[in-house]
């Protein structure tokens, strides 16, 4: 059985709403769980999320970087980081903002980056450019071309029908690449012979 962790902070709800599209994309590929896990939780406890053969990691964009409890969460894990107590697992990461830039990809890079201290493998979102052309409807997934996670456009004057369906299915489609990938990377500890 595989195991994705959800690991998130949501502040109006828009990325709630996202995290529980990767968990439902996870779910259809056979033999996984998905658990979704409220960020502030996780740093309380972050060593709760070592049983996790992938993590994916999920906040919105403020400031043109992760929101601040997502942060918190970040932080509390150099015990863990100090050890490479992660070192091998799964990562990936989706983010959302009200613009359609937002800086979003400065919120991605620095969770690529956290989990590349750590020793994690990342796992893109694997989807070509679906807004590249003229001709690309505004339903695509990737609209906003995102490769290193799944990016949204929160039109945060909506509440949450202000998240284009087209983004949720994209987090839908990393929580599945994910898992695919999850069930294809054999972790296998130090010290173990090949």
């Amino acid at each position: 059985m595989t195991s994705v962790g959800i690991v998130y902070h949501s502040g109006f709800g828009h990325t709630a709403a996202l995290a529980r599209a990767v968990g439902e994309g996870a779910l259809t590929v056979p033999d996984t769980t998905a658990r979704l896990v409220f960020a502030e939780d996780a740093a309380r406890d972050p060593n709760g999320l070592d049983g996790y053969d992938a993590l994916v990691l999920g906040c919105p964009t403020y400031m043109a970087g992760p929101s601040a409890p997502f942060k918190e969460f970040l932080d509390a894990t150099s015990a863990i980081w100090l050890k490479q107590g992660w070192k091998d697992k799964l990562a990936a990461g989706f983010t959302n903002s009200g613009g359609y830039s937002g800086d979003k990809l400065s919120t991605l890079t620095q969770l690529m980056l956290f989990a590349m201290q750590h020793g994690m493998v990342w796992v893109g979102l694997g989807l070509p450019d679906g807004g590249g052309s003229g001709s690309a409807p505004p339903d695509s997934l990737n609209r906003l071309g995102g490769y290193a996670g799944a990016m949204a456009k929160s039109d945060t004057d909506l509440g949450l029908e202000g998240i284009p369906d087209s983004d949720l299915a994209t987090a839908a489609a990393l929580g599945r690449r994910v898992a695919v990938c999850a069930q294809r990377w054999q972790r296998v500890p130090e010290g173990v012979a090949q």
